[in-house]
């Protein structure tokens, strides 16, 4: 896996406001095993080496970049993996992967993808899998934000590099809240963490991020949460779209639509309403993810004309 990389940018929208900002591209890290997911899945990989586990077993929908990146990590360390899907079967390019790579998958319904939420739910499954660990969703948790809290000490063994002393303000996009939480306990204070939302707010994030601090030790404070989603998940619309392809024009870096794409646009609309005044230095975490984008290419390209 290679370092991150600390990178300085520049659009029309940033110079005009005179604001700094500079991403942690964790898409840089690895093509497969993508972003914040690497940071995520390493301590259920401790997990494993730590017991008799032959594999992992864990959900996701058909685009998922958790399960992308947990066949993958699966397949590059002859671990097996199990992916409980949303839905019905389809075959989508992450699906084409998963099946490359090995991973058992098995099509649950809306239905039964619902009810993961419920107490028994992984009772059944570890039945037939009794080697395997359960990952949350998303590789939540507090196993998985124990993974990003080194995502701090990273940015700041580069700030040199850009030439600052120190930055204002961390934005990240929350979708679980699991990277975010991380964040905040490894900044313990010194920087105020901004999450933008791409779920909607009933989407239980607040409630993930709350419990991942409290069982860190942490205080549940040290961040604010804004909306992002733009209506739902993976709502994708024509600003975005437009937005992408300006953003990527101008800067060449690549983004995905459903993290990195909303909280970027939400922080345009925050510094051009005049909440960011001039001066100030934010670093924005990519986290990743553009092999979900294979799906959704055209449909940018339509939306953005």
């Amino acid at each position: 896996m290679e370092y991150p990389l600390l990178q300085s940018i520049e659009t029309t929208w940033l110079n005009e406001a005179g604001v700094k900002l500079a991403l942690l591209r964790l898409d840089s890290i690895d093509s497969q095993v993508s972003g914040n997911k690497a940071y995520k899945l390493a301590g259920y990989l401790e997990q494993v080496r730590n017991s008799c586990a032959t594999g992992l077993i864990s959900l996701g929908g058909a685009h998922s970049n958790h399960l992308h990146a947990l066949a993958a990590v699966g397949y590059r360390l002859g671990l097996s993996t199990v992916g409980l899907l949303r839905g019905e079967a389809q075959l989508t390019p992450t699906v084409q992967d998963l099946t490359r790579w090995g991973m058992q998958l098995h099509w649950l319904g809306y239905g039964g993808y619902r009810a993961r939420h419920h107490s028994s739910f992984w009772n059944e499954w570890l039945s037939h899998y009794p080697d395997h660990i359960p990952v949350p969703e998303g590789g939540s948790g507090w196993r998985g934000a124990k993974g990003c809290i080194s995502l701090i000490e990273t940015l700041q063994q580069q700030l040199s590099s850009l030439g600052w002393d120190d930055y204002d303000a961390l934005w990240v996009a929350v979708g679980t809240g699991t990277t975010l939480a991380g964040l905040v306990v490894g900044e313990q204070g010194r920087h105020p963490v901004t999450g933008a939302l791409a779920v909607p707010l009933d989407h239980g994030a607040q409630v993930s991020i709350s419990r991942c601090l409290e069982e860190s030790g942490v205080v549940d404070a040290g961040y604010k949460l804004l909306d992002a989603s733009r209506g739902g998940f993976a709502r994708l619309d024509v600003a975005l779209a437009r937005f992408l392809t300006t953003f990527e024009a101008e800067t060449g870096v690549p983004l995905e639509p459903l993290y990195t794409g909303k909280m970027l646009l939400a922080l345009q609309e925050t510094i051009e309403a005049g909440h960011i005044s001039a001066g100030q230095r934010i670093i924005a975490v990519h986290t990743g993810g553009l092999q979900g984008r294979r799906a959704l290419a055209a449909r940018i390209h339509q939306l953005a004309q």
